[in-house]
């Protein structure tokens, strides 16, 4: 009987780290499973996006360039200036729309969009499509929103998951 109570709690340990084990382990697949799920639905979430802005596209009559992350650009008139590159400083004057055709915000009412290129607190796809670009460039850019504001929206103007439509003239590199 001595023998038994000092085992007891020995086998309670044991018991209780099994299972604690096995709750960690479940809660492992349940955090795949999960990460797939959003997996998934992110994937048609960009999916659905990516077709609303070709829909934009070919109602519109546009011909643009599609890059890798999802970007779309058209340089509708070509300047004779530098590109730009990584480093620069930039001015444009913009105006920016959703996808909807509502204005956002825009040089005219909100001043000249002055940032440095992959170096500055911009949307990702605005930093990306500049790069493209020439001094004296008159471009349209469509990004998608997982390269401008995402899920949160910018707190102010730009809501949750929206497309941006910039219309661009770059008038400085520095």
């Amino acid at each position: 009987m001595k023998t038994l109570q000092k085992i007891w709690p020995l086998f309670l340990l044991v018991a209780l780290f099994s299972c604690r084990h096995s709750s960690d382990t479940k809660k492992n697949v349940d955090n795949k499973q999960l990460k797939e799920s959003l997996e998934k639905v992110n994937r048609y979430l960009v999916k659905d996006e990516s077709e609303e802005i070709d829909n934009y596209i070919r109602r519109h009559g546009l011909e643009m360039i599609a890059t890798g992350t999802g970007l779309r650009y058209a340089v509708l008139k070509h300047g004779q200036g530098q590109q730009v590159e990584q480093g620069n400083t930039v001015t444009l004057e913009y105006e920016l729309t959703s996808i909807t055709g509502d204005l956002i915000y825009s040089s005219e009412k909100d001043g000249l969009k002055q940032f440095v290129v992959g170096g500055s607190p911009v949307e990702s796809g605005l930093d990306e499509a500049v790069r493209y670009l020439h001094l004296g460039d008159v471009a349209k850019i469509i990004i998608p929103s997982h390269l401008a504001y995402g899920l949160p929206g910018d707190n102010q103007e730009i809501t949750n998951r929206m497309t941006l439509i910039y219309s661009i003239k770059l008038i400085d590199i520095q």
